[in-house]
């Protein structure tokens, strides 16, 4: 993804976020309550311009997962939208970035990775008791370029 269609995000902290990540090119310089995080690269579902999402780091065996809380809002954050509409995006973890698809896994497999979720980031369990709508949890699994 060119950067040059890049468009930042209108939430102040986010937008600080990735400019830390981007300054030093390693995600490790961001942290939420002493947690790593990883970025994200997609399309915008609107607009086609590029946008960037600091997440919580949530890792197994290589596969990562990005958890649509927004802090157990009844609405899924802007990204979700993105991710719905082009899977494809550039993951970025410490200074290493590859591509990736996103998957949104249900059922069992959902389960296994919410329990990875929330114990990478055990506020995600607070979360949930405070929406409806069940967290939607997406796997970003690894492709060749």
């Amino acid at each position: 993804m060119s950067d040059t269609d890049y468009r930042p995000s209108p939430t102040g902290w986010v937008r600080k976020q990735v400019e830390a990540i981007e300054a030093a090119g390693d995600t490790s310089v961001v942290h939420v309550l002493n947690r790593p995080v990883v970025m994200l690269t997609m399309r915008g579902a609107k607009t086609g311009a590029v946008r960037k999402v600091p997440l919580m780091r949530v890792e197994h065996e290589g596969v990562y997962a990005a958890v649509a809380s927004k802090g157990g809002a009844p609405e899924h954050p802007l990204w979700y939208g993105n991710l719905r509409a082009d899977p494809r995006i550039t993951l970025q973890d410490g200074t290493r970035s590859w591509s990736a698809v996103a998957r949104e896994v249900s059922g069992e497999e959902r389960e296994a990775w919410w329990e990875r979720c929330v114990a990478a980031y055990p506020p995600y369990a607070q979360y949930q008791t405070k929406t409806d709508r069940l967290i939607p949890v997406l796997l970003l699994e690894p492709v060749a370029d």
